[in-house]
């Protein structure tokens, strides 16, 4: 199984990058690529897996499925499909169905429920799914609270995985948080 993220944020911003680890880290590098992604930026994904600056609706993918929380269909381990698409296109309280406008594909759709993935958990539940789990084996939460400094805190308004009590969370994203100059 092959995980492809079309990229479709106007940039490459830090915390894209954080994910994109993490999502390589989850599935391994081998098992992931990166579309649309401007050349410049190109550099910074290869570590992670492979990258293409052609959007995913240019490379005529066969046997390929698009997760979409609008999908008449839940994803199953009993799908076989050789890439699952994912969008990086967070953001939107109420959701506003942009994935089937952005990956417009001719491919088969799946969702992972209703809620909002950040995109790595996407990744996650879809591997843990892909390989024979399902989804009550695992634990969420959705709209998780980090404190960021004395008085301040972030809510991250996504379902996220829940192990060993904790979230689910890309390494170095909880330190970014507390850095960053502005939100």
């Amino acid at each position: 199984m092959k995980y492809v993220i079309e990229h479709l944020e106007p940039r490459l911003f830090r915390w894209c990058i954080l994910e994109y680890r993490h999502i390589s880290e989850i599935a391994g590098k081998d098992n992931v690529m990166f579309t649309n992604v401007r050349d410049k930026d190109a550099q910074k994904l290869k570590r992670y897996g492979k990258v293409s600056s052609r959007s995913v609706t240019a490379l005529g993918l066969k046997n390929a499925c698009v997760l979409d929380p609008f999908a008449k269909k839940t994803l199953s381990s009993e799908d076989d499909f050789d890439y699952l698409v994912l969008g990086g296109i967070l953001g939107d309280e109420p959701m506003r169905e942009r994935t089937k406008k952005e990956l417009a594909l001719d491919a088969e759709r799946r969702n992972l429920g209703r809620a909002q993935f950040s995109t790595d958990t996407a990744v996650y539940v879809a591997k843990h799914i892909m390989d024979g789990g399902k989804m009550s084996d695992l634990e969420f939460e959705d709209e998780i609270e980090l404190d960021i400094r004395e008085g301040e805190s972030v809510i991250l308004p996504f379902r996220y995985v829940i192990e060993k009590g904790k979230p689910l969370l890309p390494e170095g994203l909880v330190k970014f948080l507390k850095t960053r100059k502005g939100f």
